[in-house]
Order: structure tokens, then C-alpha cells, then sequence
């Protein structure tokens, strides 16, 4: 077994492009569900929101690739709206149900036939990603070289996914950092564990919780945004409830209510991952058996990786549920 390759290749997850737009993503969902305890089962829907209104701008309306910020930043605004006006007067619970439901409308529709000139059906949408490769040319980045930093070596093209990944991360968790600090960010966490006090200072106890489903989506739609810009593509079936539930994963394990932990989960999330699935393939090379049962084979791999990823999951929440970062007074929703 070659452990050097196993341990470069969850390396390069850990600072690779998946635990990127987990990291984006899990920033946005900290807001909403660790800083404001809103349960929003729906991330995947806001990173939709971001991924299509990016891709529709070359493909669809023929503009400027830019305008796609500001089309899927109204996007997932709209969406914030659209769930949060008839379920943020009542218990979480709803807005639980009312995500995880929207998510996969958002998912459903865009695959559609009927909308297939706006949203391009099961095939997506392409046509953008030619101009967004053209920007790291006009900055000087070869895309079709090839870079190399201490023992990795990246494509031009993945380099600069990279740079403005990790330079999205800093910024959103910068500005998370410092809402949270501010009387705005105190509230939000008074909302969370008491909202009835606070309603008796005389804050608007709905607003603040629209404010931070609003924010938490927009910034969970650059994280939509940099899944397509990376892939090169928009896919409707990658934004299913599985993406919710990863990013919520990597969150937990991190640490709620922590930019920190919203950071660095993802990136041990998919190191984890990755260590595992290099590791159990390389320690497989053929079929396990028990007389004339088979215990586990190659194309059995992924699915086990999963069940150990559960297995530690649960151990975590057993003797750390606050996860690596967190606060366990954090995980105290409504006083609990």
C-alpha cells in the first residue's frame, strides 16, 4: 500500500476545490442555523439559486458574465422570501420542512421540460464558462499550464478556481466574523436562544430572522456559483438534498456558531473522506470473502466510506457535540 499517495491525495481535498464550496456554503448556513437557529434544510436550493443565475447570463440572456452575480444574488433573495414570509412567525420546525421541500421544487423545476429554454433541462447550462476562464487569462494566468507548490502540482485552471475560492472564503467569513460582533450579530444570538425575550426589548424578532435567512442564502448562492464555475457546468441533480446534508455535516463537525469551524470542517470533512476512500480502494484490491460470501469488493467502497463517515458522526455527537470549534453553550437552541 502506497500510504504517501493515500495521504497526498486528502491533502490536496483538504485544500481542494470541494472543501471550497462547502466552506462558502457552510458560512451561510452557520448564519442561519448556528448564529440564528434557524433549521434550514435547504442550502442546496440557495447554491441553485447562485449556480443558475450565473449560468443563464451568457447562455440564456447573452450579457456579461458579471450581471450573473447580481441575477443569482436576486435569486436566492427571492427564494429566502418566498420560504421565510410563511414560516419564520412560527416554531422552526415549519422552516424545516418548508426547505428541504423548496430545495428540491428549486431542483425539480429547473430540470423540467417545460422550463428547459430557460434553465436547460437535465443537460444544464455551459455557455459561461468560457468567459469566466477568459478573466484568469486577462490577469495573467496560463490556464492551460501547469503550476507547482511544494509537492502538488495544479492545472491553470484549477489554480485559479482556487485563488478566487479561498479568496470568497476569507471575505465571507471576514464580514461573519465581524456581523457577529456587532449589535446586529448580538441579536441574532439572543434569537436564538430566547427569542421571547428578546420580542419583550421591542426588536423585531421576524425581521432579524429574515435578515439572517437572507443573508445566510445569498452567501450559500456564491458558493452555488463557484460549484458551477468549477465544474464548468450547471447540473440540476448536483444541488440535491445530499448537498444539504454534506455541508451541514462538515458544519457540525467544525462547530456551529463559529466562522472558524464553518471553515475548517468542510476541509476535514473531505479530507476524511477522501483519506478513507484512498485508503479502503488501495487496501481492496480484490474481493474479501467468507467462504462463498462476499464481505465487501471495490464497487462496495464508496458505500462503506459513508458508514464509518456516520459511525465517527455519531461517536462525535456522543463525546463532542459541539464539535472541534465549538461552544456546547452554542448548541443551547431556545434555552435547551
Amino acid at each position: 500500500m502506497d500510504i504517501g499517495a493515500v495521504l497526498e491525495t486528502a491533502i490536496l481535498q483538504f485544500i481542494g476545490f470541494n472543501a471550497c464550496y462547502y466552506a462558502i456554503a457552510a458560512i451561510g448556513l452557520n448564519v442561519q442555523f448556528g448564529y440564528a437557529g434557524l433549521l434550514n434544510f435547504g442550502q442546496a436550493g440557495f447554491m441553485a439559486a447562485g449556480a443558475y443565475g450565473l449560468g443563464q447570463t451568457v447562455q440564456i440572456f447573452e450579457i456579461s458574465l458579471w450581471w450573473g452575480l447580481l441575477i443569482g444574488i436576486g435569486y436566492a433573495t427571492f427564494l429566502g422570501l418566498l420560504m421565510g414570509v410563511p414560516t419564520l412567525r412560527l416554531r422552526s420546525d415549519y422552516l424545516a420542512i418548508v426547505t428541504i421541500a423548496s430545495a428540491e421544487i428549486v431542483r425539480l423545476v429547473v430540470r423540467s421540460v417545460k422550463f428547459r429554454g430557460q434553465f436547460g433541462g437535465t443537460d444544464g447550462l455551459t455557455g459561461f464558462a468560457r468567459a469566466y476562464q477568459q478573466v484568469g487569462v486577462d490577469l495573467g494566468l496560463d490556464l492551460a499550464g501547469q503550476y507547482g507548490f511544494w509537492i502538488f502540482t495544479f492545472s491553470g485552471r484549477n489554480l485559479w478556481n482556487l485563488i478566487v475560492g479561498w479568496t470568497l472564503v476569507a471575505i465571507f467569513g471576514t464580514i461573519v466574523w465581524l456581523l457577529m460582533r456587532s449589535p446586529w450579530g448580538r441579536v441574532l444570538k439572543a434569537i436564538r436562544e430566547d427569542e421571547d425575550a428578546v420580542r419583550s426589548l421591542g426588536k423585531n424578532v421576524y425581521s432579524y430572522k429574515m435578515q439572517a435567512l437572507i443573508l445566510g442564502g445569498v452567501i450559500g448562492s456564491f458558493a452555488g456559483m463557484m460549484l458551477a464555475l468549477g465544474n464548468a457546468t450547471v447540473q440540476p441533480d448536483n444541488f440535491s438534498r445530499d448537498l444539504t446534508f454534506f455541508v451541514l455535516t462538515g458544519l457540525v463537525l467544525g462547530g456551529v456558531a463559529k466562522v472558524t469551524g464553518s471553515i475548517v470542517g468542510p476541509m476535514l470533512f473531505w479530507f476524511i473522506y477522501s483519506f478513507l476512500d484512498s485508503f479502503l480502494r488501495q487496501l481492496i484490491d480484490k474481493p474479501v470473502r467468507i467462504g462463498d460470501f462476499t464481505l465487501i469488493q471495490s464497487t462496495d467502497v464508496g458505500v462503506v466510506v459513508f458508514m464509518i463517515m456516520g459511525v465517527l458522526l455519531v461517536l462525535l455527537m456522543v463525546y463532542r457535540p459541539q464539535g472541534l470549534f465549538g461552544n456546547r453553550k452554542e448548541m443551547a437552541f431556545e434555552g435547551r
